[in-house]
């Protein structure tokens, strides 16, 4: 299935008349129309995925060019070697395997190896690509979202059957600690009927998801039957009491089709002993062979409506793949953003260690010229208080830092019991480069485009329009009568040897036992045969019509379902809008931000040669310990300007391509391995530098050294 959706934004336009704006609202309406041939265009007749179509001739169009949303691919992403959309086993060829459980691997709770191999001399030097590479194999959100994969091929496992949907969670999962990171909601959650005044995501009301007549069930059931009675019955007349022997074997056949129709076949075989005489046949053989076939004229007819949870269960599948490639978008921006908040904190305890250093330097200094004379016991003493408050502020920064590696692994791990592992720091190796994207020149309507095309909320919203498109339909099915025509066959045989106690009229009028062969005997095969050839035949037709007089409740239905539909179009408008403002937001914060980086590393520097100025001054007797104090306080002020400026800019860096879900393409993500957690390939992420040669400050406190 391929969508075609246009952006409904030109900020050419913005200005025109309230007639061009009116047209553009009608430029809308018929990209969504746009949307929705696609869609059913792309909707598969039963249950392999079709073919893309091509975009429909838009010359005589006043339209801008459509963009063609990247579809979540590859379709059907599997974390598992089973496909859940189909059966255990065969009917025919191994059908044992239909009714054992299936198994399930139990989930994994250890870390994956290359946490392991990235463990040093007890540290983890960590860069970008592999703190990346680890969220994808150990992130517990991803991990959970995987099984929505198996879990909507269930479904549609059960809609095969003819059984309604049960559901799948289909948002982004957000537990993860830490990071700022963005998500819309598509509303395109799949699940079967609701009931009650349920609300789905953004407001948006789905409970009529579902609606219609329920369809046939598809899978035959053979249902038997077999009793055996053995009775002594009190005699009342002389046409009852004795003994009573019977052997009942009844088979049911029951099949439904997608056209709605209904076939029954039942057997029913009887084997009856008796020593009552009025019994001419003990034992009597009797076999019985019914037909029936219904169908449905009106309510629930065709192979549609009948098969609609099919349609709807392979819409839920691409829904749940999108919604994974969503949670992937969201976690790596997440899993980045906490890698770069944990190299300001990194950074930020190396800048506290130096600003330490130098006060302390300074206060050792002026200790020496107290003992000399030269400085007064008031300076000593402020350089001392000036000492306690680095240590102050370098003992929170630790603490941070220490707190900011616990962020990070509980990201990238999922077993967080190994000591080794909770005592070990993480060495963040990779800075941001101030290389300026190819995105910051772009116009932003080129970039508004490339997020209509990618987004996979769009791709939801828009998957989601059509499956409450074929709820209207399987409402305005519910509408209609119920009107059945159903025809039936029904064919009789019976089988026996004389009853030895069975009594015949004699000719003197009385009683007596019937002479032998009196009743000739009447093989089984006789029976089956008689059963079968129309021997003793019943048969018939009819009609089974049922009016709700007031049909309140299918309305009802029918209009609440139309309501949903207009919610979801407006829906699908809104997030073109809300995309629109992210993009052009997300790529005036990365100037900004690029800029920002920019006026606090000059401001650094600036700082950093006033104190080196400020120093010689006091060495030459020019200048004071209190305006080194100062000077220093100026550096360190800069210099955590400079890393938060440094954070802010990787971190919209990042925004950008999750707004234009490009991020997967930048980095050489590879879906199929995100989806099974084994990352073959580690994700390559540009723009980055690696980190300068210097000490590594430790994240414990001062007071636990």
């Amino acid at each position: 299935m391929h969508l075609y959706v246009t952006s409904v934004f030109d900020r050419q336009k913005q200005n025109e008349t309230a007639r061009n704006r009116r047209g553009q609202a009608g430029s809308k309406l018929r990209a969504l129309a746009a949307v929705m041939l696609a869609l059913a265009a792309g909707t598969p007749s039963g249950f392999a995925q079709q073919p893309g179509v091509a975009a429909p001739d838009r010359s005589a169009s006043d339209l801008p060019a459509a963009p063609t949303p990247a579809q979540t691919e590859p379709l059907n992403l599997r974390p598992a070697q089973r496909d859940f959309s189909k059966p255990a086993g065969r009917l025919l060829g191994d059908p044992i395997n239909l009714y054992r459980p299936t198994t399930i691997a139990k989930a994994k709770f250890d870390n994956s190896v290359r946490l392991t191999d990235l463990v040093k001399n007890g540290k983890i030097y960590l860069s970008l690509s592999d703190a990346l590479a680890l969220a994808l194999e150990n992130n517990f959100d991803i991990d959970i979202a995987r099984y929505n994969l198996d879990i909507a091929d269930t479904d549609l496992l059960r809609a095969k059957a003819g059984s309604m949907l049960r559901g799948v969670n289909a948002t982004v999962l957000t537990n993860t600690l830490g990071g700022n990171s963005q998500t819309l909601s598509a509303s395109g959650a799949p699940g079967g009927a609701s009931s009650g005044a349920a609300a789905g995501s953004s407001g948006l009301v789905t409970s009529t998801d579902g609606i219609g007549p329920a369809p046939a069930a598809l899978d035959p059931t053979l249902t038997g039957n077999i009793q055996l009675e053995r009775a002594t019955m009190a005699s009342t007349s002389p046409f009852s009491g004795g003994n009573t022997n019977t052997n009942t074997y009844d088979f049911t056949y029951n099949q439904g089709f997608v056209t709605g129709s209904q076939l029954t076949v039942a057997l029913n075989q009887s084997r009856v002993t008796t020593s009552n005489g009025f019994s001419s046949y003990s034992p009597l053989d009797t076999a019985n062979l019914t037909a029936k076939l219904t169908q449905h004229l009106l309510q629930g007819a065709g192979i549609w409506v009948n098969k609609r949870f099919v349609y709807e269960g392979v819409i839920d599948r691409r829904i749940t793949d999108s919604t994974f490639r969503q949670q992937i978008l969201y976690t790596v921006n997440q899993v980045e953003n906490i890698y770069w908040v944990l190299v300001s904190a990194y950074e930020d305890v190396q800048a506290k260690q130096r600003a330490l250093e130098q006060s302390t330097k300074l206060e050792s200094d002026d200790r020496k010229q107290l003992e000399i004379g030269t400085v007064a016991q008031l300076q000593v003493v402020s350089d001392q208080s000036a000492v306690a408050t680095d240590k102050q502020a370098l003992i929170n920064s630790q603490n941070n830092l220490s707190y900011q590696q616990l962020i990070i692994k509980q990201a990238i791990a999922r077993n967080l019991n190994d000591p080794a592992l909770v005592a070990a720091p993480v060495i963040p190796t990779d800075r941001v480069s101030l290389d300026e994207l190819p995105e910051e020149k772009q116009p932003v309507e080129d970039l508004v485009q490339q997020a209509f095309k990618n987004r996979p909320e769009l791709e939801q919203a828009a998957l989601a329009i059509k499956k409450d498109e074929i709820t209207l339909r399987g409402a305005r099915n519910n509408l209609l009568p119920s009107l059945d025509a159903y025809a039936f066959y029904s064919g009789t045989g019976l089988a026996g040897t004389q009853n030895p106690n069975a009594i015949c009229e004699s000719a003197t009028g009385g009683f007596t036992l019937c002479p032998a062969n009196s009743y000739p005997p009447v093989g089984y095969g006789t029976a089956l045969d008689r059963m079968l050839n129309n021997t003793f035949p019943d048969k018939g037709a009819g009609f089974n019509l049922t009016i709700p007089l007031r049909n309140r409740t299918a309305q009802a239905d029918q209009a609440r379902s139309l309501i949903e539909y207009r919610q979801a179009e407006l829906h699908l408008e809104q997030l073109y809008t809300q995309i629109h403002m992210q993009v052009v937001n997300a790529q005036i914060a990365l100037a900004n931000d690029r800029e920002l980086v920019k006026a606090a590393l000059a401001a650094r520097d600036f700082q950093q040669q006033s104190l080196d100025a400020e120093e010689k001054k006091l060495h030459l007797g020019a200048s004071t310990t209190a305006n080194v104090l100062q000077q220093e306080r100026n550096l360190a002020s800069a210099e955590n300007n400079l890393i938060a400026a440094q954070a802010g800019y990787a971190q919209a860096r990042a925004a950008l391509y999750q707004m234009l879900a490009s991020t997967l393409q930048h980095y050489g993500i590879n879906l199929n391995d995100a989806a099974s957690g084994d990352v073959k390939t580690a994700p390559l992420v540009p723009g980055l530098t690696p980190a300068k040669n210097g000490s590594e400050p430790s994240a414990a406190p001062l007071a636990s050294q």
